[in-house]
């Protein structure tokens, strides 16, 4: 049998094609156009995810018997606002996950219905990306729009409802929104009426290996499968990536360096910390997960790689980094091109150079970057300390995660053995495996991660480098505190 995994990302759609016993056939990628109509805002038309997932299904599945495939799920960017009218119409274009329109938004649930309120509800608070933010926007802003609203969906979920017809979401996506109790997996009143939805407007919620339907007769002939492929309920673009790496179960790691970077915390027991600098949400496992999430990772190297200094040879940029570099770098980097969200959610925050002097070198730069990115992980780390979590080891994955010499960095920043895996294939590949226990193939998440998922190289943290890196690091939280007051007055 077969089992497709659907990424559905921000730039394009990623599908994948899995065996039963876990080998990856084939992948597909589907570009779609992002829209970003004022400065600051960011859409797309939920129409194109469809018509591309249906083009990349059909490109996927050619010359495979598809009959044999058994299910299907998704891994999807979270917290985008969908919104359907009494006919199941899309109203307007979906409001997505980088959108910066709602600050006024958070503003007002942060400060004045209160982050202790938030938290005891939903254990988060808001930020600008989140669900509920837009929900009050659209009643502010739009409220023509939002008086026709009969349907608040999450990205994915519109695929699986085109799919099924059923009005759909899982327990790790709900948990981004703002508006769902996260400690007892349902929806929180409180929370809806303060947005002004009745609970009718939303989804059923599942677990993310459970079958929400299978496809109708129209998906079905859109798609080129057979009506009786099963569809799961999915995950978050996260939590499908932690699965993926094999990151379930209890005190489990995984750190992403894509666009942006993630530290992923797998946990049998619900957790926040006091101050919510950690997201505390449902994870695919059916358990939870703490979750660190800073908006510029491998981007920052871009960055300065493309736009800078102006070239493509990374490798070779990073020849000149030595161990005995490593902890003893003069220059410090910030990493806050797009803002912050974790720990310190201020949009305000901006990157910065520290410590140039007359011999700082074009390498000193780069390794700065570098460090920058891992330091501000740690940040999220120390909080997960402060709640009693132990960490000996991490998965890592991601564009950056390429890099021999940051997977070193990382490893000796946090001083814990980083695990690099054979397959690393993102939401996608976490998206296939969940359909795989959706439709029986494995007993649990856990059984199927531990069958699937192989790990085919440890780097171990060095004493000595572990030690400079802890210097270096005391020093660097010193900046941002440092900085913060100026940066709220120049974004002023």
């Amino acid at each position: 049998m077969y089992y497709i995994g659907i990424d559905l990302g921000t730039s394009a759609v990623k599908l994948l094609l899995m065996s039963e016993d876990g080998e990856v056939v084939r992948t597909v990628s589907k570009e779609y156009p992002l829209s970003f109509p004022k400065p600051g805002w960011s859409e797309q038309d939920p129409a194109d995810w469809y018509a591309q997932t249906a083009a990349g299904v059909r490109e996927l599945v050619e010359g495979t018997d598809s009959s044999q495939v058994a299910g299907l799920s998704f891994g999807g960017q979270m917290h985008g606002l969908v919104v359907l009218d009494e006919n199941d119409e899309v109203i307007r274009p979906a409001i997505l996950w980088n959108d910066g329109r709602t600050t006024k938004e958070c503003a007002y649930l942060n400060e004045t219905v209160g982050r202790e309120k938030l938290a005891a509800c939903t254990a988060n608070i808001a930020f600008a990306g989140f669900t509920a933010p837009k929900v009050l926007w659209m009643k502010e802003n739009e409220p023509e729009n939002f008086a026709r609203i009969r349907r608040i969906m999450l990205p994915k979920d519109y695929l699986a409802y085109r799919l099924t017809g059923v009005h759909c979401t899982d327990v790790s996506d709900a948990s981004g929104m703002l508006m769902f109790d996260v400690k007892n997996r349902c929806w929180s009143k409180e929370m809806l009426d303060i947005c002004g939805i009745p609970e009718s407007y939303m989804a059923k919620v599942y677990e993310s290996y459970e079958c929400v339907g299978t496809l109708t007769g129209q998906a079905a002939a859109d798609l080129g499968l057979p009506e009786s492929v099963r569809v799961i309920a999915g995950a978050g673009d996260n939590a499908a990536a932690a699965v993926g790496t094999g990151t379930v179960g209890d005190g489990q790691c995984n750190i992403s360096l894509g666009t942006s970077g993630t530290i992923f915390i797998s946990s049998r027991e619900f957790g926040v910390d006091a101050n919510n600098a950690l997201h505390s949400f449902d994870h695919a496992d059916g358990h939870y997960h703490l979750m660190g999430c800073m908006l510029s990772a491998a981007s920052c190297n871009k960055w300065w790689m493309d736009g800078i200094i102006g070239t493509g040879d990374y490798a070779g940029e990073q020849q000149a980094i030595t161990d005995d570099k490593l902890g003893c770098n003069h220059v410090f980097y910030l990493p806050y091109l797009m803002g912050e969200r974790s720990p310190h959610n201020n949009p305000a925050a901006r990157a910065t150079f520290t410590g140039m002097t007359m011999d700082t070198s074009r390498a000193d730069m780069t390794q700065a970057v570098l460090e920058g990115v891992a330091f501000a992980i740690r940040d999220s780390f120390e909080v997960a300390r402060s709640l009693g979590i132990t960490l000996h080891e991490t998965k890592i994955c991601g564009g950056g995660a390429k890099s021999p010499l940051w997977r070193k960095i990382i490893a000796n920043v946090l001083n814990i053995r980083v695990q690099v895996l054979k397959t690393e294939e993102g939401p996608a590949l976490g998206a296939a495996m969940l359909a795989s226990v959706g439709t029986g193939r494995y007993a649990s998440v856990e059984e199927a991660a531990a069958r699937i998922v192989k790990v085919i190289e440890t780097v171990e943290p060095d004493p000595a480098i572990a030690a400079r890196y802890e210097e270096k690091y005391q020093q660097f939280k010193q900046i941002y505190p440092a900085l913060k007051p100026v940066f709220d007055k120049i974004t002023d």
